[in-house]
């Protein structure tokens, strides 16, 4: 009824966005997703999990042959996964788990929010999180930990809010507990500050704190630690205890004000708020709606909306204290905000606040600017060898107009017309920016003359010269290429084999080179050499 309400008054269907959205989702996320060489974390997640592969080793990670020690291994796990599944080890099978982990969480967060919500407003939350621009320019092309990992902590929020409602203390317990372990096998500690702040803080709000010491939250912290325990039980048998836990400690706490002192950290705190409107942009513009003077009362009026906030605040305080802080560290607390923007958007579109009047105005203003200039391509000379430009630019230039008159011809449609133009925005952007970074990236030629240097004698073995230090990406091609671990060798050298030299640390070594790759990280040119 709603919808033939809706063409009566000349708004279409909202079930026309919602297919456009997941229609223009695929190609959004998925061209040129494996085009970037890696940044050092990917190269890191990978060559541990090629590693395991070629050892045969799945309980103790290594890079280059020497114990990793920085995360636990579920994610490497995963990767493997998929690297089997596909058949292939490169930057696009390393990336995909992100993107289904991404589509993942954005049905997660419409499942929940639907329970409270409209279908529209789950269906743009969900988006949000998706078009944001931090995830729909940077986390979604990545293949890191952190979007997977904040689909498991966002979920584990859920739950507890969820079963709280129902009164169901022993699924609230045994679920976010199981995800915790979940979360710990992933990244280590933080798993357990995010499941200890939000039940302290949401019991404490509830005046429940004595839930937890409940026999169904003693049992499921129990098996929590029982499930982490029995990885580290099977882990000791290979190696010692000590310094992965030393480490996954420093790893928690090298972050904090005790790393960086008084001064960045009071810098920090000034400024974080500012880096992340920057960062979660366009939907971060409506905190503008936080604006009013009776915004507590209407948070109140909504215990979902009053949990979500709850969690937000009690779980991002840790960042805000900590002066170096990556902005996917936040990512599991973005749905628990952007639900409060989309809470407050319908209140203030209702009475038609100067909140609502600027956002408006705002948006018909930037994005037909941004379809005019979406035909640029044709005119840049650094576009000008992208296969089939002028096709590409028409469909670019004519889908971002077309969401342009969407946004101005459907005013109660403007959110959904909004997500449509970033999503293809997002497919210009894998169009033209992509290849013209790569073309430009030092990275690139790190990965191909890393390439080519692997493929240097394959009949000889190869070893890392002493402490000569491997980045994490020049590392994984060059384990990639040669289909074997590279180990580092510190005495009883080889004359037979190739080794790997830093030249300026390294500069008495006497040996015939044959060949050498790019380092990224101070621009630097290793040896490939045979020692004499």
């Amino acid at each position: 009824m709603k919808s033939l309400l809706a063409f009566e008054k000349g708004e279409p269907s909202n079930k026309w966005f919602y297919i456009a959205a997941i229609f223009l989702l695929f190609p959004a996320l998925l061209i040129n997703l494996g085009i970037l060489t890696f940044i050092d974390d990917e190269g890191i997640r990978s060559l541990v999990a090629l590693e395991m592969k070629l050892s045969g080793n799945y309980i103790t990670p290594t890079m280059m042959g020497d114990y990793y020690y920085n995360k636990p291994p579920l994610y490497n796990w995963i990767l493997l996964i998929f690297f089997n599944l596909f058949g292939f080890i490169d930057e696009w099978s390393a990336r995909i788990p992100t993107v289904l982990a991404l589509m993942g969480y954005a049905f997660t967060v419409y499942y929940f929010f639907r329970k409270h919500f409209s279908k529209e407003n789950a269906f743009l939350n969900a988006f949000f999180l998706i078009t944001c621009g931090r995830i729909l320019f940077w986390d979604s092309m990545l293949g890191l930990i952190d979007t997977c990992f904040s689909w498991v902590t966002f979920t584990s929020f859920m739950l507890v809010f969820h079963f709280y409602e129902k009164r169901n203390y022993w699924a609230l317990f045994l679920t976010t507990y199981l995800l915790t372990a979940v979360g710990f096998l992933m990244k280590g500690l933080p798993s357990i500050v995010f499941q200890g702040t939000t039940l302290i803080v949401f019991l404490i709000y509830k005046r429940e704190f004595k839930r937890l010491f409940s026999i169904q939250h003693i049992l499921s912290g129990l098996l929590c630690v029982t499930i982490i325990a029995s990885y580290y039980l099977v882990y000791s048998q290979y190696n010692d205890l000590e310094t992965v836990f030393q480490t996954l400690f420093s790893e928690s706490s090298k972050r904090t004000v005790v790393e960086f002192g008084i001064g960045k950290a009071v810098m920090h705190f000034l400024t974080f708020p500012f880096e992340m409107l920057y960062h979660f942009l366009p939907w971060s513009l409506m905190i503008i709606y936080f604006l009013r003077k009776d915004i507590l009362n209407l948070i109140k009026s909504n215990s979902f909306i009053t949990f979500n906030l709850l969690m937000f605040l009690s779980n991002i305080l840790i960042y805000w204290t900590s002066p170096q802080v990556y902005p996917r560290y936040l990512l599991m607390m973005i749905p628990l905000i952007f639900s409060s923007y989309l809470y407050l958007h319908q209140i203030h579109q209702k009475e038609n606040t100067w909140q609502f009047k600027f956002l408006d105005k705002l948006f018909l203003v930037v994005c037909p600017l941004i379809a005019v200039l979406s035909f640029a391509p044709l005119f840049l000379e650094r576009t000008a060898s992208v296969p089939y430009l002028i096709p590409k630019t028409l469909v670019w230039g004519i889908g971002l107009c077309a969401a342009t008159f969407l946004y101005y011809r459907f005013k109660l449609k403007r959110l959904l017309s909004l997500v449509v133009f970033l999503l293809i925005f997002r497919i210009g952007f894998n169009w033209f920016v992509l290849p013209d970074r790569n073309g430009e990236d030092y990275g690139d030629v790190c990965r191909q003359t890393t390439f080519a240097a692997a493929k240097l004698a394959p009949e000889k073995k190869m070893y890392v010269y002493r402490y000569t230090v491997i980045q994490p990406t020049n590392g994984f091609y060059l384990t990639k290429t040669r289909g074997e671990i590279i180990p580092r060798k510190m005495d009883d050298f080889d004359l037979d084999a190739v080794y790997i030299i830093n030249p300026k640390k390294y500069p008495e070594v006497v040996y015939k080179k044959i060949g050498s790759f790019h380092v990224r990280h101070g621009r630097k040119i290793y040896d490939i050499g045979i020692l004499k």
